[in-house]
This record gives structure tokens, C-alpha cells and sequence, in this order.
């Protein structure tokens, strides 16, 4: 394992702190001051270089911002943890923003310091496999079995111009796909163009697909090369293909059956030498039951079929493309990418992702530009992630707060049908409402229960602000049995409830905890 470099000009702190890392089996190299780090770092070999480094913030002869921001120009994926005073916090945001894992309070507990320590060593060697796969990875990922077919599959019409049907969920990756096909096929020197027929107006799509001559209709100034023209040699990506006008798709048949086609306006036939790779979302067959999709067109895309699984249906790789698209997105936006901690994985394993990869990638973009540290946790993870169910991977529905007026809302609430309502004339509707969900969901038990029955008698009296009231004692008494659990090690204690040191620090001061 390679070294933890500390460097701080008190000869006392490098002692104390090598001589526990030293007890934790943790190798170390100490420095007094950044000029030499810097020197050090120049001249050494990959497998010589820091695992970690640890710097205080004020020293002769440079800043430990100064260089965070030197070192994180060279070594990016270095993690940095900055001692910094307490009369120095500002700086320790100044930390966070120049890429910092995280910053470690003096004067310090040495336990919670060589805690600290340790967790960015397992989040570095972490990041360092996930690199080295990345770095190994195709244009596609996917270690679940269900990708793994779709690879095998790509693989054996590596060698065919073979029409392609690819089905799937909206947003999970039909396009990557259809480039991989080209990418991996005979016309790979050829153009790949894609056109998503749902996206275009019915009466432009077909001068998209075949292009049109001049005059043909108002506005054609000029003669213009439609997608079959501009592809011809490569690949065409026809996208929800189930959505193509019924008149346009005898069109198609007609370019897939014998290879020619007319512009619009046109009289001479343009031969196509294009390969058409079709995708949908839709259930063809039952469009073609439904009488809008021609059975003829339908069988001539579907020589081969590809189903591409949802997102939801390969957790397994949630993990690696979380990893992937928060590298992609440090890379497009210029800045350091971030980590995610393993309670967040977890977390986002369970989502139900309805928008597929596509929503995962949004979301790893949205939390490199929001999230307020280098390591992202659980409470970083956006609203629509934060409230789903992580036991069932369904999204919540977020519900409208009750106000004045609970009554009126109560039909959008889950409550048991054993619950006790206030003495109105509103009680039969809420009994019927109450009943209504315990047959849905089944009765609640426990403290699922005594939650309900309490909810229920607060917003019946009245009582203001009763989601505060309950969300305090709710978050009092877990954090509470955590401290008990943990014998009062705060650090530890915000480990196992999935939280950030600063978010239990900060509620345990909110609560009144101290």
C-alpha cells in the first residue's frame, strides 16, 4: 500500500499522527512544509506516490490551499483531507470547493482523525479498482447477465448488415446500442444517422427520411439530401419506430423491400445502400393488432430483436455507471470529479429509476454541480432519489403537506384503518378513506402504527407545524440510539445511520442533544 503523506510544520502533530497510523498498519512519509511535498511529488514513481495526503492549512513557506490547488492539477484523483483550526473554517469551505475530501477540525480526537483517515483511504484504493475498470470498459457497461447478451449479441452480428429491431424502456440506451452495431459491423467507415421519428412533425418527417427537390413545396429554396441519402454506406438509426405515421411506413417498406426511394417532389428513384437499425419503446405487436403499425413493416424490421433491459432489472451495474457518468460529468464541466459513498450506492441501488440510464446520468450531472462535498452522501442523493422506497426500488409519490384543511387532503394519505379520527362531520368519510387503505396496503404494526395514530390526533386538534414536530422526535430518538450505540462516537454513530459528520453534529445541536 503507498504511504499517507502528512505534512504540517508542528513537529508534534506528524509524530502523533504517524505513530497512530503506524498502529492502524497505515505506512506514512512526513513533510514540514508544501515546497518540499511538491518536489517530492514530481520526482516520484506511480506506485511511490500518496495514497493520501494530509495537510494542515497554515504553514512558513506556503498554504495547504495553495497546494490542494497544485496537487489537484496534477494528481485529480488524490484524495486531500486539510487540518484546519477552528478560527480557520472559512478556509475549510474554501477546502471543499478546491476538491478537498474532507477537513479535520484542530485541535482533534486522534481516534475520529485516524477514522477520518482511513475512510479516504477505502474510498481511494475504491476509486482506483473503479478507474481501472472504466479504463478497461468498452463504450457500453454492463457486468449484469441480461447486458452481458446484449454484448454476446453484438458480437455475433459483428460480421452482418442484418436489419436490427432493438426494444426497450425510454432512456435505457437503445441508441448506444445501435451505434455499438455500426461500430462493430462491415460499414463501420460509413456513416451512423440517427433521427427519432416521435420527435419530428408529421408533415416534416418525410422530407427528413427521403429529403426533398426543389420547389416542392413552399419554402424548398434548394434541393436537400434526406437520412436515407445522408447514410448511404453506414447505418440508419430509425428511433421509436412505433410511432411513424401509418402512410410514411408503406414508404419505408417500400426503401427496405427493393433499396430505392423518391424525394419528396422528386421523379427519379435514389438507390439507398443503408443499413436500418430500428428502436422502440412501444409494444409493436399490439400496435399491429391495433391497426397502427403495418404487420409487412413490422416483420421486415424484425429479423433480428434485441431487448435492451431497464435499469431497474441490473442494479448490479448501477454502481459502475454512477462512477462513469460522475467522471463524465467532472470532465464536461472542468471540475474535480466526486465520490460516492457507499450508503449512497446503496441507496440509489433501490431506486426504481423509471427514466432508466438516461435519469442515472442526469442525476450523477445534477450532483456533481449540487452537491456540497467531494464525497457524496446519502443526503446529497436529489428528491426524487431521497424519497424513494430503497426496499422496494418504487419512488415514492411525494404527498401534498396537510394544512387547515386535513380532511380535504386525507384521500391522497395512506392511513390504517384502526387509526382514530376526531369526532366530526368528517369522521365517516375518513373511516371509509382509512379503510379503504388498510384493505389496499394491509394494517399497520408497531411503531408504523403508533406513528399513524399520534399523526392523526395531532393534525385532528389542530396542533400547528405538526410535520416538525414529529420529524424532531422522530430524529431525536434515532439519533440518540445511535450515540448509545456507538458509546458516544459521533463520527461512527453518523456512519451507520448513512448521514454526513457535519449533518449529525449539526442536528444534535438543533435537536438539543448536547
Amino acid at each position: 500500500m503507498k504511504p499517507i503523506w502528512i505534512v504540517d510544520d508542528d513537529q508534534s502533530i506528524r509524530f502523533v499522527l504517524e505513530k497512530a497510523l503506524l498502529r492502524e498498519h497505515l505506512p506514512t512519509r512526513s513533510f514540514s512544509n508544501p515546497r518540499d511535498v511538491l518536489t517530492a511529488l514530481s520526482t516520484a514513481a506511480d506506485d511511490e506516490g500518496p495514497q493520501i495526503l494530509v495537510s494542515d492549512i497554515r504553514m512558513p513557506g506556503g498554504s495547504g490551499l495553495d497546494l490542494l490547488e497544485k496537487v489537484k492539477a496534477k494528481h485529480p484523483g488524490l484524495p486531500v483531507i486539510i487540518m484546519t483550526a477552528f478560527s480557520d473554517l472559512d478556509s475549510a469551505v474554501s477546502a471543499f470547493q478546491g476538491g478537498a475530501f474532507e477537513y479535520l477540525p484542530k485541535p482533534f480526537d486522534l481516534p475520529k482523525a485516524v477514522e477520518l483517515i482511513r475512510r479516504a483511504v477505502e474510498e481511494s484504493q475504491r476509486e482506483e479498482v473503479a478507474e481501472e475498470r472504466m479504463a478497461e470498459s468498452p463504450e457500453m457497461l454492463g457486468q449484469a447477465p441480461a447486458m452481458q447478451d446484449v454484448f454476446r449479441a453484438i458480437g455475433r452480428l459483428s460480421q452482418s448488415n442484418v436489419t436490427v429491431m432493438i426494444t426497450g424502456e425510454s432512456g435505457s440506451g437503445k441508441e448506444l446500442v445501435a451505434r455499438a452495431l455500426h461500430k462493430h459491423s462491415p460499414r463501420a467507415d460509413g456513416p451512423f444517422v440517427a433521427i427519432n421519428t416521435a420527435a419530428i412533425p408529421k408533415d416534416l418527417l418525410e422530407s427528413e427520411l427521403f429529403g426533398h427537390e426543389r420547389g416542392a413545396f413552399t419554402g424548398a429554396q434548394t434541393m436537400r439530401r434526406g437520412r436515407f441519402e445522408q447514410a448511404d454506406g453506414g447505418t440508419l438509426f430509425l428511433d421509436e419506430i412505433g410511432d411513424m405515421p401509418f402512410e410514411l411506413q408503406t414508404r419505408l417498406l417500400r426503401v427496405l423491400s427493393d433499396g430505392h426511394f423518391y424525394r419528396v417532389g422528386g421523379h427519379s428513384a435514389v438507390k439507398s445502400n443503408v443499413r436500418v437499425i430500428a428502436a422502440t419503446h412501444q409494444n409493436l405487436e399490439q400496435r399491429v393488432k391495433d391497426g397502427v403499425f403495418r404487420e409487412d413493416l413490422f416483420h421486415r424490421l424484425n429479423v433480428i430483436r434485441l431487448r435492451l433491459p431497464a435499469l431497474r432489472e441490473r442494479k448490479e451495474d448501477v454502481a459502475m455507471l454512477t462512477r462513469h457518468f460522475l467522471q463524465q460529468s467532472a470532465k464536461q464541466l472542468g471540475v474535480e470529479p466526486k465520490r460516492i459513498s457507499d450508503s449512497a450506492l446503496t441507496w440509489l441501488e433501490g431506486f426504481a429509476f423509471p427514466g432508466n440510464v438516461r435519469q442515472l446520468e442526469n442525476i450523477c450531472h445534477w450532483l456533481t454541480v449540487m452537491a456540497p462535498a467531494q464525497v457524496i452522501e446519502r443526503k446529497d442523493l436529489p428528491p426524487e432519489v431521497s424519497l424513494g422506497r430503497a426496499e422496494t426500488g418504487e419512488p415514492l409519490v411525494a404527498k401534498p403537506v396537510l394544512t387547515a384543511a386535513p380532511e380535504a387532503q386525507l384521500k391522497d394519505v395512506p392511513l390504517d384503518a384502526h387509526a382514530q379520527a376526531p369526532a366530526s362531520h368528517e369522521s365517516e368519510d375518513l373511516s371509509h378513506v382509512l379503510a379503504r387503505a388498510a384493505a389496499a396496503h394491509g394494517p399497520l404494526e408497531g411503531w408504523e402504527a403508533e406513528l399513524e395514530t399520534e399523526a392523526v390526533a395531532l393534525l385532528g386538534s389542530g396542533q400547528p407545524e405538526v410535520w416538525d414536530t414529529l420529524t424532531r422526535r422522530f430524529e431525536s430518538r434515532l439519533i440518540l440510539a445511535a450515540l448509545a450505540n456507538t458509546k458516544g462516537r459521533r463520527i461512527e454513530a453518523a456512519q451507520k445511520l448513512g448521514i454526513g459528520r457535519n449533518t449529525i453534529t449539526r442536528k444534535i445541536q438543533e435537536l438539543g442533544l448536547e
